[in-house]
């Protein structure tokens, strides 16, 4: 009976730190993902300008801009959370989270402050980017890790739960604010609303992860003087792992990116939809891809990683092209829906294990930098630009171009899966 007792009481501490971390994974991405979501609104005000592909080429290069801090948010807090933990890093990436969505929320338009407010919005997003580099890292190694491993694919699926439960929080903002706001005040001041949301629950999650628990893998690392996490360390004992990372997150992050972000601007500005329909659509086919996740996730658990990836690969491959040319044409909500939802139904054989995946290369005095520093370079070269690619080739009048370009990247991941082994077999996580 003790042994029973100890037991439940190790999945409780274990689903209490598990629900305290994914929480304020859900703040960190709604506050990223705000940004995106309200782009249509905030656009002119930052940029002014007649042509409304301009103006969000324009808030799309800013949005690429603060990928560019991810890398360098990844190489610092991933060394911050091995070095001083899980929990550390995760208390850091969110105080500079709340710091940039202030920013944006209380920043005066071009028309007041000139050529000061763009520099702002470059200022707020820099900081976000920073922030979520080394928040991807630190949450997914703390969820891998606090995770048993039976389970291990089921709960680390959280992290992109969470991840799309704050893209879908920040959509639904946007259609409160589209009912109860009439259109012409949500353009002049209503889009200011979430990035001040953002920036109050920020704190309040500052609060929540100061008392979560630290990890057994972090622990035990420390008692036995693993030699420290750095940049050197990774390059020199893991290269093969890093460049692992790196090109399996790069079909995987551009498809993503290409199938929910950028969706919601290829619905209005190339399909023709309104904006509140076109946000309709994303938030319902959002939603629907969340649950999808630890379903995903619990399925690697029985028949291993690999399988899903593959499957990702494969489908992702043949179908991209198909999707996007559809779309294009189609001009019926309920159709639009449904090849949405398959596209993303496609990305969850990557988005639902992608990050166990990556913690389970890594022994653990080194698991945060290695898993946030390739993907996060991944992810800045191919996730961050994949909406001012796509508005590129649809400037030059090649809008189908984009549609390859994220064929021929997934087609490269596909190689990665095909070959790596699966890791669910041969996971360096050690505890259980």
């Amino acid at each position: 009976m003790a042994s029973t007792a100890m037991g439940a009481d190790t999945r409780n501490h274990r689903l209490k730190s598990i629900i305290g971390g994914s929480t304020g994974n859900l703040v960190e991405w709604f506050d990223w993902y705000v940004y995106s979501a309200f782009t249509l609104y905030f656009a002119p005000h930052f940029f002014p300008s007649e042509d409304r592909t301009a103006q969000l080429l324009s808030a799309a290069a800013v949005f690429a801009v603060g990928f560019i801090m991810r890398p360098i948010g990844a190489w610092i807090m991933g060394i911050y959370a091995d070095r001083k933990g899980r929990k550390a890093g995760l208390t850091l990436s969110v105080t500079l989270m709340c710091a940039g969505s202030l920013i944006i929320a209380v920043t005066p338009g071009y028309a007041t402050i000139g050529l000061f407010a763009p520099a702002a919005l470059v200022i707020a997003r820099l900081m976000q980017g920073l922030s979520v580099g080394g928040e991807y890292g630190a949450s997914a190694t703390y969820l891998s890790e606090m995770a048993g491993k039976d389970r291990r694919g089921f709960f680390s699926s959280f992290q992109y739960v969470t991840l799309i439960s704050g893209q879908l929080l920040a959509i639904c903002v946007l259609l409160i604010l589209q009912t109860v706001l009439p259109e012409a005040d949500l353009d002049a001041w209503g889009w200011r609303i979430p990035f001040a949301i953002g920036a109050v629950l920020a704190v309040v999650v500052f609060y929540i992860r100061r008392g979560l628990a630290e990890t057994e893998s972090y622990q035990n690392a420390k008692k036995e003087g693993a030699p420290k996490s750095g940049f050197l360390q990774l390059i020199k004992h893991h290269p093969r792992e890093t460049l692992t990372v790196m090109l399996l997150t790069a079909g995987g992050t551009l498809a993503f990116y290409a199938y929910s972000i950028y969706m919601q601007k290829f619905l209005v500005n190339t399909s023709g939809f309104s904006r509140p329909v076109a946000s309709q659509i994303n938030a319902a086919t959002l939603f629907v891809f969340m649950l999808l996740q630890p379903l995903a996730g619990g399925l690697s658990d029985r028949i291993g990683r690999k399988p899903l990836m593959v499957a990702f690969g494969i489908a992702g491959v043949c179908f991209t092209y198909p999707i996007f040319s559809t779309l294009e044409t189609t001009r019926d909500p309920w159709v639009a829906g449904a090849l949405v939802m398959a596209a993303l139904i496609i990305v969850t054989g990557y988005t639902s294990i992608n990050a166990v995946v990556k913690a389970e290369l890594f022994p653990a005095h080194i698991r945060a930098l290695g898993v946030a520093l390739p993907y996060a370079l991944a992810n800045t070269i191919f996730g961050g630009t994949a909406e001012f690619v796509a508005l590129k080739f649809k400037d030059a009048g090649f809008e189908r171009g984009f549609y390859w370009y994220v064929t021929a990247m997934i087609a490269i991941s596909l190689v990665i899966y095909l070959r790596m082994r699966d890791t669910r077999k041969n996971s360096l996580i050690m505890e259980d």
